[in-house]
């Protein structure tokens, strides 16, 4: 133990191979980024102020234009780009089996107490991950297919709410 160096705030460094050198540019050809200093050769790259946009497709027409124009915000076929939007809000069977007691009633407004299904306008679907193993009444706008059997597999029952 002599012979090792002690841990300290003096010995502390970063891991071999975590800090690298900055590049340098333009500093001869001999160091692989002189002359031209990995710009290539004219073009709009090469300038000062260069800078390549996301959307950018070199002058082609980008995609955004290309599309077509279908109008409505509910068809998911007029907008192409929006993130994909869910109309619910999830729980699942490993929540239901952590905060509800066996045999107990579980409403949406029992699950917002629970501090599950928190938005009060959006419907809850319940979804099947994770295992329950007591019987509970389970009312919901909406459950998926493993969801529902393993709630009746376990002795519960699904009741479905209308919006």
């Amino acid at each position: 133990m002599a012979d090792q160096e002690r841990i300290g705030l003096h010995s502390l460094r970063p891991a071999k191979g975590a800090r690298k050198d900055r590049k340098r540019v333009g500093r001869g050809h001999g160091s692989g980024t002189g002359k031209t200093s990995g710009r290539g050769h004219k073009g709009a790259g090469a300038r000062s102020g260069a800078r390549k946009r996301v959307r950018f497709e070199g002058g082609q027409t980008a995609i955004h234009m290309r599309m077509r124009k279908l109008r409505g915000p509910t068809m998911k076929k007029s907008m192409p780009f929006e993130k994909f939007r869910t109309r619910t809000q999830p729980v699942n069977l490993s929540d239901l089996e952590a905060r509800f007691d066996a045999g107990a009633e579980v409403t949406p407004d029992s699950l917002r107490e629970a501090g599950l299904a928190t938005r009060r306008a959006v419907p809850v679907k319940v979804l099947g991950s994770g295992e329950l193993s007591k019987g509970l009444t389970v009312h919901a706008h909406g459950f998926s297919k493993t969801a529902r059997e393993k709630i009746e597999a376990a002795g519960g029952t699904c009741q479905l709410l209308e919006e």
